[in-house]
């Protein structure tokens, strides 16, 4: 007899669990219930925050229409996914403005990006904040998923410390919230996340096939071949070759994370915040790696809420790789410098190149007829605008994916100066069925984006 199939049927062997993707013999996967998906799909929600605002020049997009305007220089690396995008402008972030605290934008930046709260200033124990929208998500539809949430990034969380301006560094390296005085510390380590993912939900049979991995060099596919070739035998043609698709990318991402050279030490060079021992050397590939680890994560309905930071605020990281040996926060204030402004440009499109590497990849993962970015939406952006005037309003905002066919995409959508961005994090949370009236400081809810 025939073991049926499901959308929670997982590979299993030695300390071993892989989820599995969409395939077609899978019984349908049910739309979570108050979720306004249109395809059957569930609806993933992530947020990657850069930092030190943008060139904002070169982030406004020409043009008057809504829908027939030319793609500013910035986001060129991703105008192949327009009809996947849309440009939101006038939005601010109340919650990162001084408001008598003085100095500390950055700080405020990344604490009150996915909050809107404003943060307490303080570098001691005494820190306030405000629940972030991803964790908002996390509690109503966490349940559902093997994982409520993920948090990833390059460089570490802090737990204490003095960073910016009188501002603890809990609130410069944070950006999910699940209490108002308890961040959630990011992944930064590709191979944890992969071990995580597919761990299985016994720790110390886990433990001891990672090991056997390392000592043996051997695969997690491995130690999942008989529940693999059982499952063959059940599939039709085009969920054999999905099936293929999708452990070959597995390997691939195994084999990459195991051959990138490593930091053998604390990386020191970028001050205040580096990235730690034992993550890729190349930054590139730290994040393309984690933005694999994204692709699994939502293709195989691990976790339906991720937050990625590119680097924790202020980061003065420099970019060699583009010729640039000025740190990145130095640069972005620029006073009016052309060299400097053309320089924090580069960076800005770098940034976006990366992102297009996410997008290419959730656009190639099938889901019945609609992608893995379809069925997605994506925000992308900073909590400062133009990094040398430290201004939180008109903020650099793009939104990526249909969001299950609730999203009408390719437009350049207007709202009034001074309205509240977690207007549309309101919007967000009732696509993926978090049902809320409001949150933080909105004021409604961005209805321009609905199809």
């Amino acid at each position: 007899m025939q073991r049926q199939i499901s959308r929670r049927t997982v590979l299993r062997g030695l300390g071993t669990a892989v989820a599995l993707p969409w395939l077609e013999k899978l019984a349908p996967a049910p739309v979570t219930r108050g979720s306004g998906s249109l395809t059957g799909a569930p609806i993933r929600m992530a947020y990657l925050y850069v930092p030190n605002g943008m060139h904002m020049p070169d982030w406004q997009p020409e043009g008057d229409s809504e829908t027939d305007y030319k793609i500013p220089g910035i986001l060129q690396p991703v105008a192949r996914h327009r009809n996947q995008m849309n440009l939101l402008s006038g939005l601010a972030l109340d919650g990162a403005n001084a408001h008598g605290d003085g100095g500390g934008d950055h700080a405020r930046s990344v604490a009150s990006f996915l909050t809107g709260a404003h943060p307490r200033k303080t570098d001691g124990k005494n820190i306030a904040n405000g629940i972030s929208v991803d964790q908002v998500a996390a509690k109503q539809i966490g349940h559902l998923t093997r994982f409520p949430s993920l948090e990833l990034g390059t460089e570490e969380s802090s737990q204490a410390g003095r960073c910016d301006s009188g501002y603890s560094c809990l609130y410069t390296s944070n950006m999910s919230w699940r209490t108002s005085n308890s961040p959630l510390a990011k992944e930064v380590d590709p191979a944890a996340v992969f071990n995580r993912l597919f761990g299985g939900p016994n720790k110390q049979e886990t433990r001891a096939a990672q090991n056997r991995r390392d000592k043996t060099r051997q695969s997690i596919l491995d130690f999942i071949k008989e529940d693999a070739k059982q499952l063959e035998r059940q599939l039709g043609v085009f969920d054999r070759r999905k099936m293929d698709e999708y452990l070959f990318a597995i390997r691939n991402i195994e084999r990459r994370i195991a051959s990138s050279q490593k930091l053998m030490e604390r990386e020191t060079k970028v001050p205040d915040f580096p990235r730690p021992k034992g993550v890729p050397v190349e930054y590139e590939e730290h994040i393309k790696l984690l933005f694999d680890m994204m692709v699994l994560a939502f293709q195989t309905d691990s976790t339906r809420v991720i937050s990625f930071m590119y680097t924790n605020a202020g980061s003065n990281r420099s970019y060699r790789n583009l010729g640039i040996s000025d740190g990145h926060h130095h640069l972005s204030h620029h006073g009016g410098s052309e060299d400097k402004q053309n320089k924090i440009s580069q960076i800005n499109q770098y940034h976006v190149k990366l992102l297009g590497y996410l997008l290419d990849r959730l656009e190639r993962v099938d889901e019945g007829g609609t992608s893995l970015l379809d069925n997605s939406m994506l925000v992308y952006g900073s909590g400062i605008a133009d990094g040398n005037s430290h201004r939180h309003s008109n903020l650099p905002i793009a939104m990526f994916g249909k969001g299950g066919g609730t999203i009408k995409t390719g437009r350049h959508i207007r709202s009034k100066p001074g309205t509240p961005l977690t207007n549309l994090y309101c919007s967000m949370l009732e696509r993926v069925g978090a049902k809320v009236e409001s949150f933080s400081d909105s004021s409604g809810r961005i209805d321009q984006i609905g199809g």
